[in-house]
């Protein structure tokens, strides 16, 4: 199979999201990401996401690597407005800078100069709405940071960063889910909550900025879009307890007991901790959860190696759109999911048959 990286074969559609679980490493794996680090890398990837007008649906930055869930919006069909462009190139760029490019366009657009306008626009919006160029800018001005401030010299990264296309809806939040749970998982915290670097640790804790406003439009879209829901902080009332629930923390169920005050029967209900919500016997919530929660504790390669991630149709729907990739005797692209994601088969499917630990 060709080592090209997938695309979304709808990567255009003003319609169906294009979003893609994206993770790259440190070399060697060498543990350097600090406090001071990951407040760095965040503010890096929050300019280019404001400016490139892709958006972080879900991320976590852990010791040597980051996971991010992004979601690819095509380039509207008019482009984009000389205001639009100024206003993305000052989450990047000095107020000197988006002046002369200001003043460029200004002067361009008196003298009825259309080519020049073209060619301006152009000069920047080549790395909008582009996979390849948000990776490539974030991991780039990172390095150049961090080698800056460590005195050292040399790549930072120890391979090309993975991509895993996702679908959105069950896959986008599960998905979404895993990537929180990366410091459960390590063991740094016992709730996700607690974690800073992530989407959800940002949700609930308000990230640097004290409102945490972007995460939760993040997390809204990654469990509602396919719902028609956009990037609306809103909302966040809405999914958050079901997005919890997702990672298999604060599930509920009805106690046995029951008071009856002044003839009124009131059910209790009873929180449970992380542990005592692994292990619960009886599940009074949506039957799923604790199948899942499970399957979200452990690592599982299919989210970071199965290349398209979604339901059986929207599998094979990218594998036909990538069909060059695979030889003749392989008549489609669902792939039944196995060993630690086994809670998530027939509900959820890969392109690629990752047999051995998976």
């Amino acid at each position: 199979m060709s080592s090209k990286r997938w695309l979304a074969p709808w990567k255009d559609s003003a319609e169906k999201p294009a979003i893609y679980h994206c993770i790259s490493r440190v070399v060697d794996r060498r543990f350097v990401f600090e406090e001071t680090e990951r407040e760095k890398f965040r503010a890096f990837m929050r300019m280019q996401e404001n400016f490139s007008g892709c958006r972080i649906l879900s991320y976590c930055l852990m010791s040597n690597h980051i996971h991010l869930l992004l979601e690819v919006p095509p380039m509207p069909a008019d482009g984009i407005t000389d205001a639009e462009l100024l206003k993305r190139l000052s989450a990047i760029q000095t107020e000197a800078f988006v002046a002369v490019v200001a003043k460029e366009l200004s002067d361009a657009r008196k003298a009825g100069n259309a080519a020049l306008v073209a060619e301006i626009h152009a000069r920047f919006t080549y790395r909008m709405h582009d996979l390849s160029e948000f990776m490539k800018t974030v991991l780039q001005r990172f390095t150049r940071w961090f080698n800056r401030t460590h005195n050292r010299t040399g790549t930072l990264w120890e391979e090309r960063y993975k991509s895993v296309i996702v679908e959105s809806g069950i896959a986008a939040r599960t998905m979404a889910a895993y990537i929180d749970l990366n410091p459960v998982r390590a063991g740094m915290v016992s709730d996700p909550a607690e974690y800073r670097w992530s989407s959800y640790g940002e949700a609930v804790g308000g990230g640097p900025r004290g409102n945490g406003k972007k995460a939760r439009e993040g997390l809204v879209r990654a469990c509602m879009s396919h719902q028609g829901a956009g990037f609306e902080a809103e909302k966040w009332k809405e999914i958050s307890r079901i997005y919890r629930r997702a990672m298999g923390l604060a599930l509920e169920r009805k106690s046995r007991k029951a008071t009856v005050e002044k003839g009124v029967a009131r059910a209790q209900t009873k929180h449970l901790n992380t542990a005592e919500a692994l292990e619960a016997k009886e599940n009074g919530t949506v039957l799923p959860d604790l199948g899942m929660a499970e399957m979200l504790r452990c690592r599982v390669r299919y989210f970071t190696d199965g290349a398209v991630i979604g339901s059986k149709a929207f599998v094979n729907e990218a594998f036909a759109g990538a069909r060059e990739r695979f030889s003749s005797r392989r008549k489609d692209g669902a792939r039944k999911l196995r060993g630690s994601a086994r809670p998530a088969a027939n509900l959820l499917w890969s392109a690629r048959d990752l047999r051995l630990r998976v």
